[in-house]
């Protein structure tokens, strides 16, 4: 799901973590020698760390002498500094989780990517997942991730309840969503939560509706660096972002939530609607299971982007090219995508690329019409800070965040987003 938090707390809380990361998994810390596995990844919720948690039991009782460390990070410390820093650390991970994209093609040009594909082909992960999910999951021809899962990184969801207690459709148009906005807010409801303090909620969001108003073709060309932020559509875009603020559509205190207190507040029924992604599934099904909520994708908007259009991202776990251990780590994917494990996933409310055992349980029905959202999708466009340049990204993020909170015109928050990216 996407996590910039660019800030000298940040950089302090990534101290204390590595620190505390010894402490973490199934035995096998800092100090331990060569039998131990060390698997990085972002914290998936307390259902999925119990899965992985016994994942690692079963593989150390079918490896006698072999420790499994799983280290759990916060998402917006691994993606910015903590990946990094545990890569180019003394015990840097044998296995870590990562998006595909430009960050996985920086992992392979750093050097700390395998080339999977013998174990893929004959190997112990042979035939455990589909050959169409290791599409993205290639650098240069080669196979350098094991696929996990798949998500869209946006849509709009709604509480059905609060929805129609105030008379307001869903909204399929800009138009829509900014009528609804002023309904709502006249009846006293706060029309879209959002926790946007580490900008990439809210920007993620934003960037889906850049692609749609000035094309994927520019949206890919400016985030990548092959043009400039001032291309056209892009001031036309932001300046939807001052149509949200116009209509009071977000909570005020958006810019002081992180994403988790945004879902929470959706969750809890204070906020008819709330932009994120299928993640927000599992968190509904464990926080609020009662609660009837459903999506609507992006409201469609004048451009010459593709209006159906989905944003999504393609998730897995990369092999580390410095490991000694790489053998034993396609050993340990392979029991995590194995049948009775995806089933096991699948009832912790996440949905793996792998195969299921048979008679396995069902799925929730928002979280198959999401797949079925992203596969059925004729243009995929992938979020700024997993897809591209996280200094772009966060150029950007940080110009929507300008305009939303009423501080710069979209002119001028975009002449800042170049200043900050190097391009102006």
């Amino acid at each position: 799901m996407n996590r910039l938090k660019r800030t000298i707390g940040l950089l302090a809380g990534a101290a204390s973590t590595m620190m505390m990361f010894a402490a973490c998994g199934n035995g096998g810390g800092q100090g331990a020698g060569d039998d131990v596995l060390r698997i990085a990844m972002v914290s998936p919720g307390e259902a999925q760390i119990r899965v992985w948690n016994d994942i690692a039991k079963q593989y150390e009782k079918a490896h006698p002498g072999m420790k499994v460390q799983l280290n759990f990070q916060d998402d917006d410390l691994y993606q910015s500094v903590g990946l990094p820093s545990l890569l180019n650390g003394r015990k840097s991970p044998d296995i870590y989780f990562e998006w595909a994209g430009d960050r996985l093609a920086t992992r392979v040009k750093d050097g700390f990517a395998a080339d999977v594909g013998s174990y893929v082909n004959d190997g112990p992960l042979k035939g455990l997942i589909g050959d169409s999910a290791y599409n993205l999951m290639k650098v240069d021809g080669k196979t350098v991730m094991v696929p996990f899962a798949s998500d869209v990184t946006n849509v709009l969801w709604y509480n059905t309840k609060v929805m129609s207690g105030a008379g307001v459709a869903p909204p399929k148009t800009w138009d829509e969503l900014l009528a609804a906005c002023d309904a709502l807010r006249s009846k006293g409801i706060t029309p879209i939560a959002a926790g946007n303090k580490d900008l990439w909620p809210v920007g993620n969001w934003i960037a889906h509706l850049v692609s749609r108003v000035a094309g994927e073709s520019s949206y890919a060309q400016v985030l990548s660096g092959k043009a400039g932020f001032d291309s056209p559509g892009w001031s036309d875009a932001l300046g939807h972002v001052a149509q949200l603020r116009e209509h009071k559509c977000l909570n005020e205190t958006a810019s002081a939530l992180n994403d988790t207190e945004g879902d929470q507040m959706f969750l809890q029924g204070k906020a008819a609607m709330h932009p994120i992604g299928s993640w927000l599934v599992t968190a509904a099904i464990e926080e609020a299971p009662k609660l009837e909520i459903d999506y609507v994708n992006l409201p469609s908007v004048s451009g010459s982007g593709d209006q159906n259009s989905v944003i999504g991202v393609a998730t897995g776990y990369v092999i580390n090219a410095k490991s000694k251990k790489i053998k034993e780590a396609a050993d340990f994917l392979a029991l995590a995508n194995s049948g009775a494990n995806v089933t096991a996933f699948t009832k912790s409310g996440t949905v793996p690329q792998a195969k299921p055992a048979p008679g396995g349980p069902p799925v929730d029905p928002r979280t198959t019409r999401l797949n079925d959202l992203l596969s059925d999708a004729k243009t995929l466009v992938l979020p700024p800070d997993t897809g591209y340049e996280l200094k772009r990204a966060e150029a950007f993020y940080r110009a929507v965040s300008l305009v939303l909170g009423g501080k710069n015109k979209p002119e001028d928050a975009l002449a800042a987003a170049a200043r900050k990216a190097g391009t102006s």
